[in-house]
């Protein structure tokens, strides 16, 4: 499933731009959300169609490095709490954590017209799981261009130094609350279905009968 979002990120942004690499989206434009039309619905006072733009603004990119940058991040944890989760539970759930992460948006801006577009707020859902899973894991990355030296560190001081960070530095033209919502969204998820320890337990458990069956 993460495979398959990240390619299905990347041909619909492609497709968006016929064929370019660059430039803003031109065929899916009408896509995104926006908070006044979701809020003009839920007062009846809207086009209910508008509903929709919750679900299709998961997969629209408003340039080349916002598409980049969520999709290391997904390739980075998505792998591990899919496994953990499975994959059509993995599925469903990135979506609710999409649509959850674009709620908070709505609730906090609510008479904004900006289109509002990414997967970041699912992907946000897959770090808030993904922290709570594998706390303890070392992430290693580099921060380009500053830090080109590979360097690793324990996921959740990475993860909730950027939950934090969402909260107190909120930033001009991206949808800081999204990513908070998402990520408390991906973390309740995990409490809702037995904690950690039931999640791995289930999960190894399962391995363990398909490796016997496999036998």
């Amino acid at each position: 499933v993460t495979y398959t979002l990240i390619a299905l990120n990347i041909i619909i942004y492609v497709w968006d731009r016929l064929g370019s690499i660059n430039g803003s989206g031109i065929i899916f434009s009408d896509l995104a959300m926006r908070p006044t039309e979701i809020i003009a619905v839920i007062q009846g006072r809207g086009e209910p169609a508008s509903l929709t733009s919750l679900f299709t603004m998961l997969f629209l990119h408003a340039n080349l490095m916002h598409l980049v940058g969520n999709l290391l991040f997904l390739l980075t944890f998505g792998g591990r709490v899919e496994e953990v989760l499975g994959a059509p539970r993995y599925a469903l759930y990135y979506i609710f954590w999409g649509i959850v992460a674009s709620a908070a948006h709505i609730l906090f801006l609510p008479t904004s017209s900006v289109p509002t577009l990414g997967a970041s707020g699912a992907i946000g859902g897959v770090l808030g799981a993904y922290f709570l899973l594998f706390p303890g894991n070392r992430i290693q990355f580099i921060i380009f261009p500053l830090v080109f030296i590979p360097f690793s560190i324990v996921a959740w001081v990475m993860l909730g130094f950027w939950f934090v960070f969402q909260i107190l530095v909120p930033q001009e033209g991206v949808a800081n609350w999204a990513h908070a919502g998402g990520f408390a969204a991906g973390m309740l998820t995990v409490l809702i279905l037995g904690g950690r320890a039931k999640l791995l337990k289930d999960y190894r458990l399962e391995r363990l009968t398909d490796q016997e069956f496999d036998d």
